[in-house]
């Protein structure tokens, strides 16, 4: 495994944790911790395909990020 599997996979790993946490009401989509966690996995998850060079998933997941940032703003912004 490479050092740019690990990163993706942690990416992944985050993204599905925060997604399994949403759909059982552990964490809200608006809570800080739903959001970072978009947000860390995203990026990590862009970071590997960047490395790998994979056009498609660098859009997704440049875009899953961005959206998060934004989500991360306006979370920040109310309290």
């Amino acid at each position: 495994m490479t050092n740019t599997d690990i990163i993706g996979f942690i990416g992944v790993a985050i993204l599905l944790i925060a997604y399994f946490l949403n759909l059982n009401n552990k964490l809200e989509k608006d809570s800080l911790v739903y959001l970072q966690m978009n947000f860390f996995g995203a990026g990590l998850a862009c970071l590997a395909s960047v490395l790998m060079k994979y056009l498609p998933f660098i859009i997704l997941e440049g875009c899953w990020t961005i959206v998060s940032a934004f989500g991360l703003l306006k979370c920040i912004r109310q309290k």
